[in-house]
């Protein structure tokens, strides 16, 4: 892999022939993607259809560790069938779920999968934990509950209160989703475990602790189809759709194009 960002690309781009409904190709699209879509129009039909896709972030490499080390602790009560501390601390009456294809549903790439028929979109989401409710919950024995890590680091307690975090209560609405579609009883609530890094240490001394919230969250994942339907129709579309308003990116372009021409007039 080149060290360069290489914005164009010419692989698992949407065609409106090649890819549809009913006999066609399906198109995979993920959790992420749709999620893009939300954020821009612009900029989702700039990535899936022509191949132009946004710079790529840093990766968290400090959070992709306690998501890693999250596992491993979870994965070890799951073993044994029992309630994970946490879980005890905040009166939860579930243990980790066990399942053959948990490994591959955790994985980037693949995760868990449902063919959406009427857009022939393949809506892919990797989770990073299931529970399952030890006793009969609000829609009986067996019920699901979608576990999502984050880490962070700041002096006040964390909650789901900052506007930005909106992506985060979709991210999990869009797993139920797709959890239920697999044929599982999915809960409405939801959990997020919160590693916060604690700063007020006199000393490093090579580690880094955290305090663990438990934040529950119930959505509703009605909008899902919807917006399957409206990426497609984006997809379909033979024009580049209007930018959001508020994207960064867009904003970005637009002023670099601005400046460009009118150098060249010069």
């Amino acid at each position: 892999m080149s060290e360069y960002y290489n914005p164009n690309r010419s692989r698992n781009l949407y065609d409106p022939k090649k890819n549809a409904a009913p006999d066609g190709e399906p198109f995979r699209l993920s959790r992420s993607k749709i999620e893009l879509f939300l954020d821009c129009p612009r900029c989702f039909y700039l990535d899936r259809r022509l191949g132009v896709g946004r710079p790529p972030g840093y990766p968290f490499a400090l959070n992709s560790a306690v998501d890693t080390l999250l596992k491993k602790e979870f994965d070890i009560h799951r073993a044994k069938k029992t309630a994970h501390p946490l879980m005890k601390a905040y009166g939860l009456d579930a243990i980790p779920f066990a399942h053959s294809k948990l490994d591959e549903w955790r994985e980037n790439f693949k995760g868990v999968q449902f063919h959406h028929e009427p857009t022939n979109f393949i809506m892919t989401g990797a989770v990073d934990d299931l529970w399952v409710r030890e006793k009969a919950g609000p829609k009986g024995k067996n019920e699901i509950i979608i576990v999502d890590y984050k880490a962070t680091s700041k002096e006040t307690k964390v909650t789901l209160d900052a506007e930005w975090q909106g992506g985060y209560k979709r991210q999990m609405e869009m797993y139920q989703w797709l959890v239920r579609r697999t044929g599982f009883t999915v809960s409405d609530t939801g959990y997020f475990v919160y590693c916060n890094g604690k700063t007020d240490r006199k000393s490093f001394d090579g580690k880094l602790e955290f305090d663990i919230d438990l934040i529950p969250y119930t959505g509703s994942d009605a909008w899902v189809e919807g917006a399957l339907f409206d990426c497609k129709k984006c997809l379909d579309g033979e024009a580049v759709p209007p930018a959001a308003d508020d994207c960064d990116y867009c904003l970005y372009r637009n002023a670099v194009a601005k400046v460009v021409k009118n150098n060249h007039k010069k």
